[in-house]
């Protein structure tokens, strides 16, 4: 080769190159050194992610925990604003964790024991048997109501049963958010639409309830309707409470 500075690159599959440079004379012969090449350093990047079913049972484990004062179970409220879509496997896990719940149990045992003082359903009569049929009777609107309107129709309309806290905003665009989520909801899809499935349960629970009430006290067509509008307005107003009272006194909650 022509006298002068040189350089000389080996290269191998899997190891680090080695680049040699000198400066070669006139008439010289130039020797390398033993050359020596390093196995290259192997970079591998594993990325480990949940799936959205696995996700989404996730955050419904974060929901069980969150109970008002520590105590009462307010499992169908997500304070995470992209909370994955359940599917209708988790919609009916949660609908009877929260119909099993221990709590839920002695607040039954409250209604029952104050629609007994009132004598209201009289057809059931009074003492141990007349609590025993309103507690039943209470528990079985609970039951069916939540399953109905939590799950069954949740599952079969694909719509999320659950409150979707907003906590941001002006104090009228969360009042009127709270308002408007009583009668729309959010689909599997993240859209709005009516809240078809909640309603329908409410309908279906007072129907229902006409096979185990006493016959004088059942509900008719029209006051069916009538209640189901009461419930209407009743979860507004809970809707109102979760977005300005519920968040304060629950401990345990997720990061939003």
């Amino acid at each position: 080769m022509a006298p002068g500075p040189f350089q000389i690159t080996i290269t191998l599959a899997s190891f680090d190159t080695q680049i040699l440079s000198g400066n070669l004379h006139s008439g010289e012969n130039f020797s390398f050194p033993p050359i020596t090449l390093v196995l290259a350093t192997a970079v591998t990047e594993v990325q480990v992610s949940l799936s959205r079913t696995e996700e989404a049972e996730a955050q419904i484990k974060d929901q069980e925990k969150q109970r008002v004062f520590g105590v009462l179970p307010n499992f169908y409220v997500t304070y995470v604003t992209d909370a994955v879509p359940l599917t209708p496997k988790q919609k009916f896990e949660l609908a009877w964790k929260e119909t099993i719940d221990p709590v839920n149990f002695g607040i039954t045992g409250a209604i029952a024991g104050v629609q007994q003082a009132r004598n209201q359903f009289s057809g059931y009569g009074q003492g141990a048997q007349g609590y025993a049929d309103r507690y039943g009777a209470a528990y079985g609107d609970q039951l069916i109501g939540t399953y109905i309107g939590s799950a069954i129709l949740p599952s079969l309309l694909k719509q999320d049963p659950r409150y979707f806290y907003k906590g941001a905003g002006s104090k009228r665009s969360r009042i009127l958010y709270a308002l408007a989520n009583s009668v729309i909801c959010k689909g599997d899809n993240g859209k709005w639409q009516p809240a078809y499935s909640s309603i329908g349960g409410s309908l279906a629970a007072s129907g229902i309830s006409n096979l185990y009430y006493p016959s004088k006290d059942r509900d008719g067509v029209a006051l069916t309707f009538e209640n189901t509008a009461i419930g209407i307005g009743a979860t507004a107003a809970a809707n109102l409470i979760q977005e300005f009272v519920i968040r304060k006194l629950t401990p345990n909650l997720p990061n939003n």
